[in-house]
């Protein structure tokens, strides 16, 4: 099933033409600080599957693996849209708080695991990971 999301400000929209049955939180540093909260929820989509358009900016660093992260926001607002590097291939991570029907998509993996707040658990049944496998 397709997917179709926005932006806090509804100016950049995100169209994802892959169906994803699982979704993926990551705790590292970046990502929480790129979300403004504990965590970042996404799925790792093939970059022909995504479409976003309506203003954006990117921004890249290099990650605590050395790799670059490049990330992609809403220009206008500033909500974080998706992020690319080296690592995914042909991927590439989209935040799923964009997309409404993602509420219902279970998490299999918690990456970063290593960094998670004390005060959240681990969620049940889905594989916890250290770092970035």
């Amino acid at each position: 099933m397709p997917h179709k999301g926005a932006c806090l400000c509804g100016q950049t929209t995100i169209e994802l033409a892959s169906s994803h049955a699982d979704q993926i939180v990551c705790h590292c540093t970046d990502c929480r600080r790129t979300s403004g909260s504990a965590f970042s929820t996404n799925v790792l989509a093939p970059k022909k599957d995504v479409t976003i358009k309506g203003p954006v900016k990117e921004y890249s660093i290099k990650a605590a693996s050395g790799n670059t992260v490049t990330r992609v926001f809403c220009g206008n607002c500033g909500s974080a849209i998706t992020h690319l590097a080296a690592p995914f291939g042909d991927a590439q991570a989209v935040q799923t708080g964009n997309f409404a029907d993602f509420a219902g998509v279970p998490i299999n993996t918690e990456l970063f695991v290593k960094d998670r707040w004390t005060g959240l658990a681990p969620i049940a049944g889905a594989a916890q990971v250290q770092g970035m496998p």
